[in-house]
């Protein structure tokens, strides 16, 4: 297995916008092979990204196949810096470490009060920040909590299968 790359590089390349799912509230952008090839990955990297001068934002670049990534931008950030399909932006990408996952408070108390935190920091780095990230962009707060109850199912099911696992 690849090791990931390195956390803390950075990387930037220019891209077109591209509509990827018509009625959802993202494009995409494909990611330059010279790009992939530096990261020495074909696995997803989770990155802090800026598109143009945008705020930050964290993302993954997701594996398309062929060792090619494509990186997800949301609406919210194409309203920020008035760009739409079609416009050739500018991302800046710097490479985050995948277990250094920051857990909210709120999430740390449901999985506490379930008896499951230890279940959940066992989860696989990518899910548990995809958790983590699917929370922190909730915009209603029955919506986050939505998300909180999914995480701590989440670490249920790790407890459960970690359970059921037979002795090596």
């Amino acid at each position: 297995m690849t090791p990931p790359p390195p956390a803390g590089k950075k990387l930037s390349f220019h891209a077109v916008l591209e509509d990827w799912a018509e009625g959802m509230d993202y494009c995409a952008v494909s990611v330059p092979t010279e790009v992939t090839q530096a990261l020495g990955t074909k696995g997803p990297v989770l990155v802090m990204a800026r598109v143009n001068d945008s705020e930050p934002f964290q993302v993954s670049l997701f594996p398309v196949g062929g060792g090619r990534h494509c990186i997800r931008i949301k609406s919210k950030v194409r309203r920020e810096t008035n760009t739409e399909t079609g416009d050739r932006i500018r991302v800046r990408i710097t490479v985050l470490d995948r277990a250094g996952v920051t857990i909210p408070d709120d999430l740390a108390s449901a999985l506490r009060a379930e008896g499951v935190e230890e279940a959940f920091k066992s989860l696989p780095p990518g899910k548990r920040n995809f958790i983590v990230r699917r929370i922190a962009d909730a915009a209603r707060p029955e919506t986050r909590q939505r998300r909180i109850q999914e995480g701590v199912v989440a670490a249920h099911e790790r407890t459960e299968k970690t359970i059921d696992r037979p002795p090596a």
